[in-house]
Formats: structure tokens, C-alpha cells, sequence
């Protein structure tokens, strides 16, 4: 039911949003040199690995001379990391429009707990799991509660109370409520202070 549900809900939308990708997709281009497309490998289903596509926001760097486990964690949109374009997208939610890819694929959902980096799985504790056991959405219940403004073991709870309470109804509020979050662009950026990095810091020195 899900996976029809996923499937109908892109279909549906597929007629306005393919226009709005290309043009998203110009506007990339024209701003800065590099791919148009971000791709990344993520933590999918049962944690196996996929490979995520998003509008790149930020300066084009070859993927060795990203360290994920030390990069710093985006928190305004002064860092100059990001592009002019990407700034806009970020605040509005458009770079993950390309993730529909992902979805009609079968890697993602449009609703479930938001794919992890491989290098995030350590600062998974026991007992959170369960988050691995449903397809990683384009948002979900975390997204609309705090999004990136929300500690990382608050996250990790409120996916597992997703996977807990999973239902078609409690997705389509979900997805209207993303709408309405997005809307107001809360909780766009993270924080330093209790992000996973700052969580697997606090367990290396106990």
C-alpha cells in the first residue's frame, strides 16, 4: 500500500514538478561550474547502502576532498561553502526534488526517517534500529518537528516513533505538514552544538 501510495503521489505530481527540476536544474548550471546533481551514498532499508541525488548547494569539490566524519556542519547561509542558487534552494527544500529518482527507483519513500551517511551509523546506540527497517523518506516525522534545529538522539526517537506508528494517514499528514514547514523554511540549518559528530565526541571521552 505504501509503495502504490509513493508511486501515485509522483505520478500525480511529475507534470508540475519536471519543469520546475529543469529549470532548477539551469538556474545550477548557469550559477557556479560543476554537476548540476549532488550525489552521495547513503544508509538505505535494512541499512543498505544507495546512492541519493539532490540539486548540488555547494561549491563543486572532488568526493576526496570530502571528509564527512570532520566537515562542518552547515549552520547559516554565510558559509561560503554554499552557492548563490544553493542558498535559495536550501532555505526552500527544492535541492531535494531529485530524490522523486530515488523514490520511483525504490531506495526511498516520499515519508520515513531521512537517510543516514555510512559514517553516522556509529552514532546510532542500540535500541534505534528500527529505523532501518522502512525505506528512508524525502521527509518524515523528525522533518516536521524540529528538523535540523532538533538534537541527534531526538531525531533518532522520533524515526523510531515513526516506524512505531507507521500508517497511510500518518503519512499524508506528514506530507502536509512538510508543506507548511517548508512554507515557514524552519529548521533549515543544524546546530554544532548536539549534532552526531558532538554525540560521538561525548562517547569518546566517557
Amino acid at each position: 500500500m505504501k509503495r502504490a501510495f509513493d508511486l501515485l503521489c509522483v505520478v500525480i505530481a511529475l507534470p508540475l514538478v519536471a519543469p520546475c527540476m529543469a529549470l532548477i536544474g539551469l538556474a545550477v548550471a548557469l550559477g557556479h561550474d560543476g554537476p548540476v546533481f549532488f550525489r552521495q551514498v547513503r544508509v538505505g532499508r535494512n541499512r543498505e547502502p544507495f546512492t541519493i541525488i539532490k540539486f548540488r548547494t555547494m561549491r563543486h569539490r572532488p568526493a576526496g576532498a570530502i571528509d564527512q566524519a570532520r566537515e562542518a556542519v552547515v549552520t547559516d547561509t554565510r558559509d561560503e561553502r554554499i552557492t548563490r542558487v544553493g542558498r535559495f534552494l536550501r532555505a526552500t527544500s527544492l535541492d531535494e526534488l531529485p530524490q522523486i529518482i530515488n523514490v520511483l527507483g525504490g531506495t526511498m519513500s516520499l515519508v520515513g526517517p531521512r537517510p543516514l551517511i555510512p559514517e553516522q551509523l556509529s552514532a546510532v546506540p542500540e535500541g534505534f534500529g528500527q529505523r532501518f527497517a522502512v525505506r528512508p523518506g524525502i521527509t518524515g516525522w523528525a522533518q516536521v518537528n524540529g528538523r535540523r534545529s532538533l538534537g541527534w538522539l531526538r531525531q533518532l526517537e522520533l524515526d523510531v516513533w515513526y516506524v512505531e506508528h507507521r500508517s497511510l494517514w500518518l503519512d499524508i499528514c506528514i506530507l502536509l505538514k512538510t508543506v507548511m514547514v517548508v512554507l515557514k523554511r524552519s529548521g533549515v540549518y543544524g546546530t554544532t552544538e548536539d549534532n552526531w559528530r558532538a554525540y560521538l565526541d561525548s562517547k569518546e571521552r566517557t
